[in-house]
């Protein structure tokens, strides 16, 4: 790009990166907040049946061999359900939707959550224009 397309005739820049604070995607379509929110989830999805065959079968060693195959198998699941959750959508709608689903069924965690700045508005959305024919 010439240096003469970069600004305007009144010296402001034309070109700005829009993807510049987004944070980069990592694994699977995951950012790495998504990635270790997933990990951690299925990590302790997979102590507990790692727990129960580590003591029928009086191994220890099963636990965290369960916990390895269950983050393996949570990132590869998680995301691509993320992935396909996300498509299309803007890069904020997922911590979006998920304070506004907590923010609606457990109205005690609004304050924590900053639920009390979200519209919570149902119904139809109208522009008040007129047809003009």
């Amino acid at each position: 790009m010439a240096a003469s397309n970069l600004f305007a005739h009144d010296g402001t820049v034309m070109f700005l990166p829009h993807r510049l604070n987004r944070q980069p995607v990592v694994v699977r379509g995951l950012t790495a907040d998504e990635l270790f929110t997933c990990a951690g989830l299925s990590s302790l999805l997979g102590a507990i049946p790692g727990s129960l065959l580590a003591w029928a079968f009086g191994a220890l060693a099963m636990i965290p061999t369960v916990i390895v195959f269950s983050v393996a198998l949570g990132i590869y699941a998680g995301g691509g359900f993320l992935r396909r959750q996300k498509r299309g959508r803007p890069d904020t709608w997922l911590y979006r939707s998920l304070q506004m689903r907590i923010t609606r069924r457990v109205p005690a965690l609004a304050g924590v959550l900053g639920g009390h700045g979200l519209i919570h508005r149902s119904g139809v959305w109208s522009t008040r224009r007129t047809q003009h024919s």
